[in-house]
């Protein structure tokens, strides 16, 4: 476990993919923090919490957005080929715009970098999803952030019909078979609320020092959330 530094007071935090499961919860934890005078959410729909520090920033082009000045970023962007229509598809949304809003939050001045990636994470992957997502853990490694923690949950879980999302019937299959079968696997690969993440993402990035961080699913169960300052 690295060695910790607080998060200073007067924090302004930056999340992208907020109206997604683990986006909606990193922005539940970061209201719930007074440290943090602002948070910014960038995105093409607004997210349903309500709340005055709260700065919504609705855009179809993410190219487009300019971020204001932050000290940390949150991005939690993340679609699968069926939905986005094609790979090439994927891949603006998994890959290119993931890296264009963290070069805007570091040319917001940020420091600090939060995002969530997947379990198999491998630039040489001879997995195209597995490779998009290894190609942009290196890529956002390589922009400048002093701190950057990058999450690769495994199966994640969670109500999407709340989030007004489609359930994804692979999901929802593959959630049912895992569960039976959860004993029996590695705790790496086993099904992870998304919430879970988000605590894990949230509190690993205000306390970890310089450097590169990894979080697997096991890392992530086994996270005790830390009270935020009220």
């Amino acid at each position: 476990m690295a060695a910790t530094a607080p998060v200073a007071a007067a924090r302004v935090a930056l999340v992208a993919g907020a109206t997604g499961l683990v986006g909606q919860a990193v922005l539940a934890r970061l209201l719930a923090d007074k440290r943090y005078t602002a948070v910014h959410c960038v995105g093409r729909r607004a997210p349903e919490q309500q709340d005055p520090r709260l700065v919504v920033h609705l855009t179809k082009f993410f190219k487009d957005f300019v971020a204001p000045p932050v000290d940390e970023v949150f991005i939690a962007l993340g679609t699968t080929i069926k939905v986005a229509g094609s790979r090439a598809a994927f891949e603006a949304v998994d890959l290119d715009a993931v890296l264009t809003l963290a070069r805007a939050g570091r040319a917001g001045g940020a420091s600090r970098l939060g995002v969530v990636s997947a379990m198999g994470a491998n630039p040489r992957s001879p997995l195209f999803y597995n490779r998009v997502k290894g190609v942009m853990e290196a890529a956002i490694s390589g922009l400048g952030y002093t701190t950057v923690v990058i999450a690769r949950p495994a199966l994640l879980t969670g109500d999407r019909t709340a989030l007004k999302q489609s359930q994804r019937a692979g999901e929802q299959w593959a959630a049912r078979a895992f569960k039976c079968l959860s004993p029996l696997l590695p705790a790496n690969y086993r099904p992870i609320a998304a919430q879970q993440v988000a605590l894990a993402l949230v509190d690993t990035l205000q306390s970890a020092r310089a450097g590169r961080h990894l979080l697997l699913s096991a890392d992530m169960a086994q996270h005790q959330a830390t009270s935020p300052c009220a």
